[in-house]
């Protein structure tokens, strides 16, 4: 998937990028990353048997589709101002993995709840 997205006014790329091919993945063991810098959300290509030998189609897709979450709530966050604003000696806490894996992790349930009480 090749496309774009429009964070906060902020236009995006959305690329599936071969761990074997980018570096960023392969040296740091990502199967995504959103770069600031180039307005880029990277997320890894699941065909790759040599990094996802054990995982289904479906489980490869609700792989990709976790990523996507995680790194595009890094964007919303690197967007909003915050992805250096903190009180933190070593990252900012819009840069911690935890928090972005809560928001990436529980955004699909308080979407549902807010769709179920027509509130979106």
């Amino acid at each position: 998937m090749k496309a774009n997205v429009n964070i906060l006014g902020t236009e995006y790329k959305i690329e599936m990028h071969k761990i074997s091919e980018d570096e960023e993945m392969k040296e740091n063991d990502w199967s995504g990353y959103c770069n600031e810098s180039t307005k880029t959300i990277i997320y890894a290509d699941t065909s790759e048997n040599e990094y996802f030998p054990y995982m289904s189609d479906i489980e490869k897709e609700i792989y990709t589709k976790s990523t996507l979450r995680h790194e595009i709530t890094h964007a919303f966050l690197n967007e909003s101002g915050l992805s250096d604003n903190a009180n933190c000696y070593s990252r900012s806490w819009a840069k911690n993995e935890e928090m972005i894996d809560w928001i990436a992790i529980q955004s699909p349930k308080i979407f549902k709840v807010f769709q179920e009480l027509d509130l979106l």
